[in-house]
């Protein structure tokens, strides 16, 4: 572990530079550039919010704004967007780096490490324009902002201790590669992201804590919604599964390192 790590902070600039080359070669040609890594997400949150504000506006407890439907939702949707980025990369990380992983050698640690550079540098630009939309929108979050910091790192690390996970069997075993965007699919809607856990039935309601990113995604609503801190003991228990789930991605990694090669 402390060779992955060493080996990540030697090659710190290629890191940096690798996150800033992806960034370009992804809207190279494109007039309008990086805005589509936030046009993208707003699109879905109007879609939603055109077609639900008026049946779930009135559902959202302790709010009176005609503005908080799509308040809730585009707080639930940049944790998302986070997440399912980091994920989605991941799951095709070292397929899609195969010939580079054969022909030199560097820290393979690199590699996720940009993905999350990458991913938190994009979620960085819809986390502006949606602090600008609600600034417009009459409700600029507060001081608990602060903790938005923490959210993410709790955020990343769940994101990346799965996706490295499935990342690494996805080499060996390429029908993961097709069963991990269906399930990611299913979680999008067993999380409160478009819909509000009050509306859902009490024998059903049971089931939302089971979800890891139910608390994450309650913990952005709780900051940008409401202007509170989170609930730390809940999230707390999160951070601790991320970090688990980070621990054994990265010793699977380690020790799947050599055969993964092999096999691309």
């Amino acid at each position: 572990m402390n060779a992955m790590l060493l080996g990540a902070w030697q090659y710190r600039y290629f890191i940096f530079s690798s996150i800033k080359t992806d960034f370009s070669t992804k809207f190279i040609r494109s007039r309008l550039g990086g805005a589509w890594m936030i046009l993208n997400p707003l699109v879905q949150v109007a879609i939603f919010a055109f077609i639900l504000s008026a049946v779930l506006a009135s559902k959202i407890p302790g709010i009176d704004s005609q503005y908080a439907y799509p308040i809730y939702l585009m707080s639930g949707i940049l944790a998302w967007s986070l997440f399912t980025e980091v994920v989605t990369r991941c799951l095709t990380l070292f397929i899609d780096n195969g010939n580079l992983l054969k022909k030199l050698v560097f820290p393979k640690i690199t590699l996720p490490l940009i993905v999350a550079g990458s991913a938190l540098f994009n979620n960085f630009l819809l986390f502006l324009a949606i602090i600008m939309i609600f600034g417009v929108l009459g409700n600029l979050p507060g001081t608990a902002l602060l903790w938005m910091p923490l959210l993410v790192v709790v955020n990343i690390a769940l994101a990346l201790g799965i996706g490295l996970i499935c990342g690494v069997l996805n080499v060996f075993l390429r029908d993961i590669g097709q069963v991990v965007p269906v399930i990611l699919q299913l979680l999008f809607w067993f999380t409160p992201i478009v819909y509000m856990e009050n509306i859902i039935p009490p024998e059903y309601r049971a089931w939302l804590p089971s979800n890891p990113l139910f608390h994450i995604i309650t913990g952005y609503h709780d900051v940008l919604l409401y202007n509170r801190s989170p609930d730390w003991q809940q999230l707390g228990i999160i951070g601790v599964l991320a970090l688990i789930l980070l621990a054994l991605s990265l010793f699977m990694f380690r020790k799947a390192s050599a055969e993964m090669v092999d096999v691309l």
